[in-house]
């Protein structure tokens, strides 16, 4: 499929996991992208794999000048900017909500909500600037559509992530800009697997973990995501605006029902 064929986009934490994923996809669709990131050897190297139509930009979400110039690097070095994926993400800490720090708050949404909230920004600028529409994708969680799935300040974050993607969709829709985000359930990433598991090599163990929970009976992958994400950022999508696709197999939305279940509720 070609559905980026002269496109550019800036995927924040694009260097692995579910990053990665979307940056791999979006460049097979023909897509320029610049990966934004704090991992340098990671996103070099990844940069290096995809050749010319990638670029790698050290950047924290967290910091306005860092994300200012990954959205300004994809303006110069090909030439425009028509999707942003707000994906940059951490776990954060989990402890007692009676044992929560300011530390832990800052840190927290500093990377969660704020690279958002920058992100959008600086996308939103250059898309306007060139009067040509676009499309911006964040990333939430399932944590943000139902209670206890995730520490309390990742929860905090992602139902603001929610928020903040419909509110800025009403704003920016006037400008032919597109705001969604993607909810995705579990996902085993390094990332996942250092959080549950306390080992980011585990990521097959917390694959397989994820699998026997799924209502599809396996687990979900980064490119699941990266699908989803590239859906909401193409023209095919292009009549949705303000919404939040959860990915998660239904796990919290139609958990299946057992032939018990069903016996249960004979008609009348």
């Amino acid at each position: 499929m070609t559905r980026f064929r002269g496109k550019t986009a800036v995927v924040t934490g694009g260097a692995s996991g579910i990053g990665e994923s979307i940056v791999r996809l979006l460049v097979e669709e023909e897509a320029s992208v610049v990966v934004a990131d704090l991992q340098a050897e990671l996103g070099q190297a990844l940069a290096a794999d995809l050749g010319d139509s990638v670029r790698f930009v050290r950047a924290d979400v967290a910091n306005e000048s860092d994300v200012a110039a990954a959205i300004e690097a994809a303006v110069e070095a090909f030439g425009r900017l028509d999707v942003m994926c707000n994906n940059a993400g951490i776990v954060g800490p989990d402890p007692s909500i009676v044992d929560v720090t300011v530390d832990d708050y800052q840190r927290t949404l500093g990377v969660l909500l704020l690279g958002v909230i920058l992100g959008t920004k600086h996308a939103a600028r250059a898309m306007i600037r060139q009067d040509a529409g676009g499309a911006i994708v964040n990333t939430a969680s399932i944590a943000s559509v139902q209670g206890g799935l995730g520490p309390h300040l990742y929860t905090t974050a992602k139902h603001a992530v929610v928020g903040l993607t419909r509110s800025t969709a009403s704003e920016l829709v006037s400008h032919d800009i597109r705001v969604n985000c993607v909810a995705p359930g579990g996902i085993a990433t390094p990332m996942g697997a250092q959080h549950v598991l306390g080992d980011a090599s585990r990521v097959d163990e917390l694959a397989s973990s994820i699998a026997a929970r799924s209502p599809l009976s396996r687990g979900s992958t980064p490119m699941d995501i990266a699908e989803a994400v590239a859906f909401l950022a193409s023209d095919a999508a292009g009549y949705i605006c303000g919404q939040t696709l959860v990915v998660d197999a239904g796990r919290t939305s139609a958990p299946p029902r057992t032939p018990g279940d069903l016996a249960g509720r004979a008609s009348p």
